[in-house]
């Protein structure tokens, strides 16, 4: 059996069609990829709702685009899996009907769930037991310590904090789990910031509160973020360093996307997941495919 390398990418909803293109050209095209790599599922949320935390996603998804989307990639055997890390949460919230309707409609045991808060986790695993659930980075565990105690709980995996990406004691430690150990490769943000609880926090009130207006008093805030950016950052892992990271165990990898530009995304794709001699190629069929996806949907609207 071979021993596959597992991609978990962002924006199961916002980039939906990019995401669904670059799986079925890894179906097609297998030798045009890195050998032996998989998407092992697609993160994010669907607009509007409250329990979903990291990035603000505002917005509303009607219930057959839902189901629509869930299908579309699962039917490719890759699970959906949902941020619901609001770490404001509190037992008022867990009602809600919009959330638990997604749950509802993706409860087929094949999809996953990363957590923040206990008490939005424990109302999950009684009510939607065939979930796998994984501990979410937004959780900020920085202590290799508490890093372990957190293994040894009942999670899928573990999302490492990226400010030990590069710590080779950390990384050492984690080498008898290191299959359940998920590591985000190009973080855009800044290492060991100070605000970055306070930023998560910000950024669920204004789900929680349906408001995008305020921007979160971030001192390495850009306006602008390419792929490049990620590239210059020191939790930044290159693709040159991935066979060390291979070699030590790890399988699961993350990339960022959610609240970024899709050409940044797709330049992380072509630039993790592409051989070299098929970039451009690769890079071709994916910008055709979108390209014609958008005009069947445009002459569907004009209908």
């Amino acid at each position: 059996m071979k021993d596959y390398i597992y991609w978990h990418l962002p924006g199961f909803s916002v980039f939906r069609d990019l995401n669904i293109t670059l799986i079925d050209l890894m179906r097609e095209f297998p030798n045009s990829f890195n050998d032996n790599y998989r998407v092992g599922s697609v993160y994010g949320t669907f607009p509007g709702a409250i329990w979903n935390g990291g990035r603000t996603v505002l917005g509303f998804c009607p219930k057959n685009e839902i189901e629509r989307t869930i299908k579309l990639f699962n039917s490719r055997h890759v699970p959906v899996r949902f941020t619901w890390t609001n770490p404001l949460i509190e037992e008022k919230h867990l009602n809600d009907t919009y959330c638990n309707l997604v749950m509802q409609m993706a409860d087929n045991g094949e999809n996953q769930v990363l957590v923040n808060t206990q008490i939005l986790e424990d109302y999950l695993r009684k009510e939607y037991p065939n979930f796998k659930y994984i501990s979410s980075t937004t959780k900020r565990i920085t202590d290799p310590e508490k890093l372990h105690q957190e293994l040894e709980k009942d999670y899928f995996m573990v999302v490492l904090d990226y400010d030990m990406n590069h710590d080779e004691t950390v990384l050492k430690g984690l080498e008898p789990v290191a299959d359940r150990v998920e590591i985000l490769v190009d973080e855009i943000c800044f290492p060991n910031c100070p605000k970055r609880l306070e930023h998560y926090r910000d950024e669920a009130k204004k789900q929680l509160d349906y408001e995008v207006a305020r921007p979160f008093p971030c001192p390495n805030r850009q306006e602008k973020k390419s792929f490049e950016d990620c590239k210059n950052k020191p939790a930044f892992i290159s693709k040159e360093e991935m066979a060390d990271y291979i070699g030590m165990g790890f399988r699961n990898f993350k990339l960022v996307g959610r609240g970024l530009p899709q050409g940044l995304v797709l330049d992380s794709y072509m630039y993790y997941l592409v051989k070299d001699t098929d970039k451009l190629f690769i890079r071709n069929q994916i910008e055709k495919r979108l390209s014609d996806i958008a005009k069947k949907r445009a002459m569907a609207g004009r209908r």
